[in-house]
């Protein structure tokens, strides 16, 4: 099966360059095809109102890949043969990013972000849009912004934003919705660490790629969330689906009714999107609410 197996390593690098590259190592040897970061600033990702108040969210500034990682990190992948990709937060990481990076993965929180969406189709790399909570309208439009803007080779990652997914709420099918709508690529990003949507999703949908969040020990910032893939879990998976081993031929669980829309488990993150103003988090109405709450 020729499914392109992406690992995300999101937050659990540490800001540790020997654990990022280790990342990429481990990402070779368990049979993927690429490695992706993400590349934020806390002050350039949520508001203002929401830093000041909020100690969890400034605690998150452990969380910031450094800047200067990126060239090794590009190396590292390309000498092993993996595709190097990250997701920009902020308008100025695709400059940075432009010259390293095979892709762009631009994230569910940032769908409704206009100038974001722009500016990555601009530079002529192929982009990955990932569309959790979206509804099929809110899709359709960022879409129509990428081609407007010449955006050379589209990948629509369908997900649902809730860590992690319920199997019953992956509503696979969708796969088959966008390669109608949109005559683009279609990819599954995962949060559900389930086996068999994964080989739904490549037998049954499709999926031209499969993005995963994977940690090396369980020692990462995100892994106890209960989304994150460790090595040896995945590394079966990956054998089995590109050795065409089907296991899921009547596994319909996770396939849905093919409509995008919001899902109930990931319906409390939709406010918390950003903004297509400024491009922060989280939406303008949610941050009213924000104040008005703690007395801003």
């Amino acid at each position: 099966m020729n499914v392109e197996f992406i690992a995300e390593v999101s937050s659990n690098h540490s800001q540790n360059l020997g654990r990022c590259l280790e990342f990429i190592q481990i990402a070779k040897k368990i049979g993927c095809d690429g490695v992706k970061f993400q590349l934020f600033k806390i002050d350039e990702l949520f508001a203002s109102e929401i830093l000041a108040t909020s100690e969890e969210h400034r605690s998150r500034k452990k969380w910031e890949l450094p800047v200067e990682f990126i060239p090794k990190l590009a190396d590292e992948c390309h000498g092993l043969g993996l595709k190097f990709a990250c997701t920009p937060f902020y308008q100025k990481a695709v400059d940075i990013l432009a010259p390293y990076v095979d892709y762009f993965k631009i994230a569910s929180y940032e769908i409704l972000w206009e100038g974001l969406l722009k500016k990555c189709a601009w530079t002529g790399k192929p982009i990955k849009l990932a569309t959790g909570m979206a509804n099929t309208e809110e899709v359709a439009k960022a879409v129509n912004i990428l081609k407007k803007s010449d955006a050379k080779e589209i990948t629509l990652y369908h997900c649902v934003s809730s860590y992690p997914a319920p199997a019953a709420e992956c509503n696979l099918s969708v796969l088959e919705t966008y390669r109608k709508m949109f005559n683009c690529l279609a990819g599954w990003s995962d949060h559900s660490v389930d086996e068999k949507v994964l080989s739904r999703a490549a037998f049954r949908w499709q999926a031209s790629s499969i993005e995963f969040h994977l940690d090396l020990d369980g020692k990462g910032e995100e892994f106890a969330r209960g989304y994150n893939w460790l090595p040896e879990q995945i590394e079966k998976v990956i054998r089995d689906i590109k050795a065409d081993v089907n296991l899921t031929a009547d596994y319909t669980l996770s396939d849905g009714d093919g409509v995008k829309r919001c899902k109930e488990s990931e319906s409390i993150d939709r406010e918390w999107r950003a903004d297509p103003s400024d491009g922060l988090r989280p939406l303008l109405k949610t941050r009213d609410i924000w104040k008005k709450e703690h007395g801003l």
